[in-house]
């Protein structure tokens, strides 16, 4: 089972950026496929980004495309989320999550990061 720990969250003005870091342990890092997700007060956990196992492939959410850049380091065992230009929608609590497959479920989360966005 993969240990995730998500650090980088905070407290930013619109149009700012941050970067959001999720440290892996447990298994071979790169045996998985990573995610990023994120839940605003009073609604349901969303998809962000995902990247593929050696960062080949990454898919976004509409909401995000052209802002965000999802990477990861396998030698670090750490995935990344860059935000640029962020807006107060994106104000959320950023989770980052793992599975074995493209299409396998999720089953592995951190605790959470949040990120505030304000106008």
């Amino acid at each position: 089972q993969v240990q995730l720990v998500e650090s980088g969250g905070g407290f930013v003005q619109a149009g700012d950026s941050l970067r959001l870091s999720c440290a892996a342990s447990g298994r071979t890092f790169s045996s998985y496929y990573m995610g990023w997700f994120r839940q605003a007060p009073g609604k349901e956990r969303e998809f962000v980004s995902d990247i593929s196992r050696y960062g080949a492939s990454t898919n976004y959410a509409n909401s995000v495309k052209g802002r965000f850049t999802i990477s990861r380091d396998n030698a670090k065992n750490t995935v990344y989320l860059q935000m640029n230009i962020l807006k107060p929608e994106d104000t959320a609590v950023y989770y980052c999550a793992a599975r074995m497959n493209r299409n396998s479920d999720w089953y592995a989360w951190g605790q959470g990061t949040q990120v505030t966005v304000s106008s």
